[in-house]
C-alpha cells in the first residue's frame, strides 16, 4: 500500500479519485489547492506519488506546484491531470519533470497502471530553469494523442544537449517541432539557426555551414562564419538532412562529434550547440542502399521524433484550421468562420500535403472570400476524400454529444477497416482498450461493418484475437 496525493480544486473529482485510488488499495490524501498540497507534503513524507490538477485557484496552479514538488528532495512522482491539455502546458509540464500529463478522467484500469508504473520509479527531483512562454509561430496545435505524444516528447528533451532527429513526411511541421525544442529549453535566449541542406548547392554547402575565410575562393570577397558558428550557445537546424551529398556527410559527422568546424580556407574553431536534424527520407533504407552514412545516422538518431501525418489526426484538423484562421484575423484581416459543410470537407480530405497543405488551402480561402463565412465550396480541395467519411450535410449537426459521437464512431470504422477487422489492432490504433472497443463496437452497431471477431492471429499475443 502506497500513500498518493490528490491535489484538485473540484470536490467531485477529488473524491472520485480517492475512492478509486482506496479500492486499489492505497492510501489517497487530499487537498483542495496548491498551498494545502504543500503542506501535506512537508506533514507527510511518506506520500510515494502525486496527482495534481492543471488548473487552480489563487497563486498556485499545477505548473507552480509541480515546480516546488521538484525543488524537494526526493520528490514523489507527479502526475499532472488537465480537462484543458494544450502543447504550452504538456511540453511545460513535462520539462519540468512530470512523471506524465493526462487528460481527465482518468479510468481505472489506466489509473492502477499509472500508479504501477510511478511506485516503481521516485527519481530525486531537479527543478528546471524557467522558459518562456512559446511564440505563436511555435505553437503545435493539437490534441490528438499522436500530437500529445511529440508534445511530452518536446518537453522530456527540450533541456538536453542530445541530438534529435525529426522524422516524417513533408508538410507535417518538423521545423515548428525543432523550433518548439529550443524556445522551450534553456538554449532559448541564443540564436535558432535553421539550414535547408536540400535547398543549396553541393559546392556552397560547406561554406554555408562551416564559413569561409576571405580570399578562400573567387567570391569570397569577405570572411563569413557559417551556420555551425552562429548557432554558437543556442541550436543549429539541418532540414532534409537525408538529401546532404555524401561528401559533406563525413564532415557533418566529424563537426557533430569533436565540435570543431575548419571553415574554407581557415583553421579550425571549437563551437558549442545543440543539433537537431530532420529529413522526410527513410533513412535506414538509405543507410543499407549506401545513400546515407550508416555512423552519421546513429549519431543523429540520439532521440528520434516521428511526427504523424495529418491524415492520422483527425483530431486535430478542425483546430488546425481555426488556428490559421485567427492568424489570418490577426493580420488585420476580416474574422472569418468555417460553415458545417466546410469542416466536413477539411474532416473527408486526405491531406498528402499535411499541415502545410492545409494551411495554404486555409489562407488561400481566407483571401479569396469577401464574406465572414467560409463554405464547402470555396475551399480549393482536389479529389483525396477519406474514404468512409461521413456525408457533409450531418457531420456536425445536433448537440456536442452527437457531434462527438459522430466522429468517435467514423474514426472506430476506420481503424476497424484499416485492420480488417483485427479488434487489437485497431484499438492499438485508437489508443484504447480493447474492452472498451468491443462496448464502442455494440453501442455504434458496427459489429457488421468490419467489426467482427478477426481469424488473424495479433501478433506478440499468439492466440486469436477474441
Amino acid at each position: 500500500m502506497a500513500t498518493v496525493l490528490i491535489v484538485d480544486d473540484e470536490p467531485a473529482l477529488r473524491e472520485g479519485l480517492a475512492e478509486t485510488i482506496a479500492d486499489l488499495g492505497h492510501e489517497p490524501v487530499l487537498a483542495a489547492s496548491g498551498r494545502e498540497a504543500l503542506a501535506r507534503l512537508a506533514a507527510n513524507p511518506d506520500i510515494a506519488a502525486v496527482l495534481l490538477d492543471l488548473r487552480m485557484p489563487g497563486d498556485l496552479d499545477g505548473i507552480a506546484v509541480l515546480k516546488r514538488i521538484r525543488d524537494r528532495p526526493r520528490a514523489p512522482p507527479a502526475v499532472v491531470l488537465t480537462a484543458y491539455a494544450s502543447a504550452e502546458n504538456t511540453i511545460e509540464a513535462m520539462r519540468l519533470g512530470a512523471f506524465d500529463h493526462l487528460t481527465k478522467p482518468v479510468g481505472r484500469e489506466e489509473l492502477r497502471a499509472l500508479l504501477g508504473r510511478m511506485l516503481s520509479l521516485r527519481a530525486p527531483g531537479e527543478a528546471a530553469p524557467a522558459a518562456p512562454a512559446a511564440a505563436a509561430e511555435t505553437c503545435l496545435v493539437g490534441s490528438s494523442e499522436a500530437m500529445r505524444r511529440v508534445q511530452k516528447a518536446i518537453g522530456l528533451a527540450a533541456d538536453s544537449d542530445a541530438t534529435v532527429l525529426l522524422q516524417g513526411e513533408t508538410g507535417t511541421g518538423k521545423e515548428v517541432v525543432a523550433r518548439a525544442l529550443h524556445d522551450h529549453g534553456r538554449r532559448w535566449s541564443a540564436p535558432f539557426v535553421p539550414v535547408n541542406c536540400a535547398a543549396i548547392p553541393a559546392e556552397l554547402l560547406e561554406s554555408e555551414l562551416f564559413g569561409h575565410v576571405k580570399g578562400a575562393f573567387t567570391g569570397a570577397a569577405a570572411d563569413r562564419p557559417g551556420a555551425f558558428r552562429e548557432a554558437q550557445g543556442g541550436t543549429l537546424f539541418l532540414d532534409e538532412i537525408g538529401d546532404m551529398p555524401p561528401a559533406m556527410q563525413a564532415k557533418i559527422l566529424r563537426a557533430i562529434q569533436d565540435k570543431v568546424v575548419t571553415p574554407v580556407g581557415g583553421r579550425p574553431v571549437a563551437v558549442e550547440m545543440r543539433v537537431v536534424a530532420a529529413t522526410h527520407r527513410d533513412l535506414p533504407a538509405l543507410v543499407a542502399s549506401g545513400g546515407f552514412r550508416q555512423d552519421l545516422y546513429y549519431r543523429l538518431n540520439v532521440i528520434p521524433i516521428v511526427l504523424p501525418p495529418l491524415r492520422e489526426r483527425l483530431a486535430d484538423i478542425l483546430p488546425l484550421a481555426e488556428h490559421f484562421l485567427a492568424l489570418g484575423a490577426g493580420g488585420g484581416g476580416v474574422p472569418r468562420r468555417l460553415t458545417p459543410q466546410a469542416a466536413a470537407r477539411l474532416l473527408r480530405y486526405d491531406w498528402p500535403g499535411n499541415v502545410r497543405e492545409l494551411r495554404n488551402i486555409i489562407e488561400r480561402a481566407a483571401v479569396l472570400v469577401r464574406g465572414e463565412v467560409i463554405d464547402a465550396a470555396d475551399l480549393d480541395l482536389p479529389g483525396f476524400d477519406r474514404p468512409g467519411g461521413p456525408a457533409p450535410e450531418d457531420w456536425l449537426s445536433g448537440d456536442l454529444p452527437t457531434a462527438v459521437a459522430r466522429l468517435e464512431k467514423a474514426m472506430i470504422a476506420r481503424a476497424l477497416q484499416e485492420s480488417s477487422g483485427n479488434r487489437a489492432q485497431a484499438a492499438k490504433r485508437l489508443g484504447i482498450q480493447r474492452q472498451l472497443l468491443y462496448a464502442k463496437i455494440e453501442r455504434y452497431g458496427l459489429a457488421d461493418r468490419g467489426g467482427g471477431t478477426s481469424e488473424r492471429t495479433t501478433p506478440g499475443v499468439g492466440k486469436d484475437d477474441t
